[in-house]
């Protein structure tokens, strides 16, 4: 038996396809676990379990995974999938190989290093030995230096500190629309990003914040003029906050018509994936980097 734990908030247009490749792609015998904040009731009856409940994310998950405890056997398989991802290829015990956890590890995000919980398969029974846990708290150095946590910290800490080796299903599109987003990880699932929030990555975020930031690094008058060097300085910054503010709107208002497209071939198309993993594909969707 497979159990499948996902989570959808405040936008149910991502159950039908989820649900329809997981049909497609996973043994005849499963049961899905659905977290549903925000989302009509009666969809509840699309799952075997469903509820609306309180938290983050990461809590979601953890709490779903003690309902599967309470319907599964040790030897039974755990996945957990976000909600705007699924499987594109068959889900058995295989994609574990050699190891009791697999899971989606994100290099091209700033060299995440942590199992993350958009596609991660194990045993019921392995999961609660090590007590997993979806939550951030343990905390890595990123390449600038500053330590960092995010959602699968705790699990990755659990991990490195038992010494439990675990397969990473990273990137493996031929062809990117996107660095972060649209990805095929392991050729084994698709995960859109950002398809219950705005989509937009730190990879424009903190570029734009770091050029409002150094605006009034331009000034010509030197601080320690009292009055001129403050004004200068103010008006710099409110022009250069105008200007981003101004362009990320247009970023935002391109990358969402993309992400809209991606979503109608998925409507469509049950091989839309092929798209990334053929090298030099190219579509009118191609739109911001």
């Amino acid at each position: 038996m497979l159990h499948i734990v996902t989570v959808h908030w405040l936008d149910d247009r991502w159950i039908e396809p989820q649900l329809r490749f997981i049909r497609k792609n996973v043994p005849d015998e499963f049961r899905v676990y659905a977290s549903l904040h925000g989302i009509d009731p009666a969809r509840s009856s699309e799952f075997f379990y469903a509820e609306d409940s309180e938290g983050t994310h990461p809590e979601k998950l953890n709490r779903l995974a003690d309902v599967v405890r309470g319907h599964a056997s040790p030897d039974d398989l755990l996945l957990f999938v976000d909600g705007d991802a699924f499987p594109i290829a068959p889900v058995t015990e295989e994609l574990l190989g050699d190891y009791s956890l697999a899971a989606v590890r994100r290099d091209e995000n700033a060299n995440s290093p942590q199992p993350h919980p958009c596609f991660c398969l194990t045993t019921v029974g392995f999961w609660f030995a090590i007590e997993g846990d979806w939550r951030g708290g343990y905390m890595w150095q990123a390449a600038n230096g500053d330590m960092l946590t995010d959602s699968g910290g705790n699990l990755l800490g659990v991990l490195t500190e038992r010494a439990i080796p675990w397969r990473p299903l990273l990137r493996s599109n031929r062809w990117n629309l996107d660095p972060l987003l649209y990805a095929i990880y392991g050729d084994a699932v698709y995960h859109h990003g950002a398809g219950f929030r705005a989509p937009v990555t730190y990879r424009v975020t903190l570029p734009s914040r770091d050029k409002v930031r150094a605006a009034t690094a331009s000034a010509l008058l030197p601080a320690r003029v009292p009055v001129l060097g403050r004004l200068e300085r103010s008006l710099r910054y409110r022009v250069a906050r105008r200007n981003e503010t101004r362009r990320m709107a247009e970023y935002l208002d391109a990358t969402q018509r993309q992400s809209d497209e991606v979503f109608t071939w998925i409507q469509t198309d049950d091989d839309f994936y092929q798209r990334f993993l053929t090298p030099g594909a190219a579509d009118p969707a191609d739109g911001p980097r």
